[in-house]
């Protein structure tokens, strides 16, 4: 029963956390659309029948039944048709009455006498400064709680002491769980290196951490080295050669490298059979920004390769085939793994706390990022609008020609149309494949 219990608070530790950031993201947005004089209507976090709402002033604050999601509702998002231009009706198609009902229920937000509160109206620099100010809110909550995670908490790094020595090398994919008789002797076993060795060098060069030790040894196939351990408070000399052996290439993200003949690209690396002992280290606040940046290009890269993983969390959906613990997750993914980790009592409490803490930190750099898409609905289609419209004036005034006016960004509703389905879409597979075949962190 208390399992379950701590199993439930994970999900709804996330829960809150992706509200109180999706709120925080709004007020982004709310904060300068008010300081600049725009009518904002409605402030609401999430989506579908309105649970709770208040009044203040012209703004009406709500909470929605669904808590995926926020928005606020300015005056006048969209710019009116152009004089001459007739409006379209239901008769002349779909895609083309999608843009005069956006047009229309842009011009209903806009009272008689606000004409000039509206946001197209705005100068383009505070339109962009109004629409990067969700994504600006949830990077600073990124860096606030990465401070939190790595100042505070620590990371775990792996140390210079051996905490596992393989007794044999086993085949690839063995399913071995003791060494047979006829097994070739593990490199370090063979060598003498014991648990609870410290390697102090290798050939010489003092070493710093586990990953330091690794690409000594990786360096190194059928090469013998000299590696220098403290035992018992002393320090003796092993005669290690790590084997060679052929391990898959990764790209930097983590994905699998293919040849042109669709094989996987390998490459012959020093193995010696040992793993590390890891320790949690805090961290200088001069490494927040760094962690922020490295979180930010991971992100990046999924987006840029959003269609391929896609296709691979639909194979393994509806194939069966392993999830990619790098790939994309949905909503649930992410409440499932805080649930599991959180209900683990093997793990010490604090370290479960700052596996929240990095959740919820890695979930607003994907929130910054994806917002910054630039397309429509999501903010970075807004940035896009006033940008291409601060271009087409920058070029007619350069040429002397006539004020273009704001960029009718209405025409590409349908546009918005299409990336909500596909958003939808790939929401509801990645949500499926998170029920059938999740994304587990426990092996």
């Amino acid at each position: 029963m208390e399992t379950v219990l701590l199993y439930l608070l994970g999900i709804v530790v996330i829960v809150i956390g992706l509200a109180v950031s999706i709120a925080l993201h709004e007020i982004g947005h709310l904060v300068p659309a008010k300081k600049f004089g725009v009518k904002v209507g409605q402030y609401m976090i999430g989506f579908g029948p309105t649970i709770f709402s208040r009044r203040r002033g012209e703004t009406e604050y709500g909470v929605k039944a669904l808590p995926l999601g926020g928005y606020i509702s300015m005056a006048g998002m969209y710019p009116p048709a152009r004089e001459g231009q007739k409006g379209r009706t239901a008769s002349t198609g779909f895609f083309q009455t999608l843009v005069q009902d956006a047009r229309t229920a842009s011009a209903d937000t806009i009272d008689q006498g606000d004409e000039h509160r509206t946001f197209y109206r705005l100068p383009v620099y505070k339109r962009v400064i109004i629409m990067l100010g969700g994504p600006t809110m949830n990077l600073l909550i990124a860096i606030v709680l990465f401070t939190i995670l790595l100042c505070g908490f620590g990371t775990a790094q792996s140390s210079t002491t051996v905490g596992l020595v393989n007794q044999c090398v086993l085949p690839a994919g063995s399913t071995e769980t003791e060494c047979p008789a006829d097994a070739t002797a593990a490199p370090a076993f063979a060598a003498g290196m014991e648990n609870g060795d410290r390697i102090v060098s290798i050939d010489g060069v003092a070493v710093a951490d586990g990953d330091q030790v690794t690409s000594a040894f990786r360096a190194a196939p059928d090469q013998t080295l000299s590696v220098v351990v403290e035992r018992d408070g002393s320090e003796q000399t092993l005669e290690v050669t790590p084997a060679l052996s052929a391990r898959q290439v990764l790209d930097s993200a983590g994905v699998p490298v293919v040849g042109d003949d669709g094989a996987p690209v390998t490459q012959e690396v020093g193995f010696v059979g040992i793993g590390f002992a890891t320790v949690t280290v805090q961290q200088p606040v001069t490494a927040v920004l760094p962690t922020v940046g490295t979180n930010i290009g991971h992100v990046a890269n999924v987006i840029v390769h959003l269609p391929q993983r896609m296709v691979a969390v639909a194979q393994a959906a509806f194939g069966g085939g392993e999830r990619d613990a790098n790939g994309p997750v949905s909503v649930v993914g992410v409440g499932r793994m805080a649930g599991e980790v959180v209900s683990l009592d093997t793990v010490p409490f604090v370290d479960r706390a700052a596996f929240l803490v990095s959740l919820l930190a890695s979930l607003n750099v994907a929130l910054f990022v994806f917002n910054l898409v630039p397309l429509m609905p999501l903010d970075g289609g807004h940035v896009a609008g006033a940008l291409i419209e601060a271009i087409r004036r920058g070029f007619a005034k350069l040429f002397r020609r006539p004020d273009p006016g704001p960029v009718d960004t209405a025409k590409v509703i349908p546009l918005t149309f299409a990336v909500v389905i596909v958003l939808g879409g790939m929401g509801l597979l990645l949500a499926y494949a998170d029920i059938v075949n999740p994304i587990s962190l426990i092996r």
